[in-house]
């Protein structure tokens, strides 16, 4: 399969393809206290294990990660994506974001923006993220786009709260 990755674009951010120039900043967020949202710190051969299924869920799937860029600078700020295959039961919404980043409102556009995008062009009934209960800033962003509490979904890790976004037709 040949998927070509999109470049999206809000208000403040743009979300584009993974670049090897984005791997230093994001090894250090995958080796440090707050990855621990995305199942780390990571060693260096797993965050690039991560990293490489990242970019390799758009070939397999059509759908991956994007890196979040602020628009203004340049800047990246972190990585939004969707997540699929043997690890994730559900098609997964999940974001991350670099230290001094957050309280923004960066996670939320950019999730609403691949959450949008997956469902016109993926026509995704739903998806779904999966969030720490301890990470009540992930929860707090996945209410705010308008995800709900699904207790009875499938996750990998029974701990996790589930929370499910539904594509809304227009007529």
């Amino acid at each position: 399969m040949n998927h070509s990755i999109p470049t999206l674009r809000t208000e403040r951010l743009t979300l584009r393809p993974l670049a090897m120039a984005d791997f230093p900043a994001y090894r250090d967020f995958m080796a440090s206290p707050r990855s621990t949202g995305v199942g780390g710190p990571y060693d260096l051969p797993s965050t690039w294990g991560v990293f490489c299924h990242d970019l390799a869920n758009w070939h397999f799937f059509g759908h991956g990660a994007l890196m979040i860029d602020l628009g203004e600078t340049g800047e990246c700020i972190g990585q939004i994506g969707i997540n699929h295959g043997p690890l994730f039961p559900e098609k997964e919404l999940g974001w991350l974001l670099y230290e001094g980043h957050e309280g923004r409102g960066y996670a939320a556009e950019a999730a609403v923006a691949l959450r949008d995008w997956a469902f016109e062009t993926l026509n995704l009934p739903t998806l779904v993220s999966y969030v720490s209960p301890q990470n009540r800033k992930s929860a707090a962003v996945a209410e705010r786009i308008g995800g709900t509490l699904d207790p009875l979904a499938p996750r990998s890790d029974p701990e996790d709260l589930v929370y499910r976004y539904h594509q809304v037709k227009t007529a």
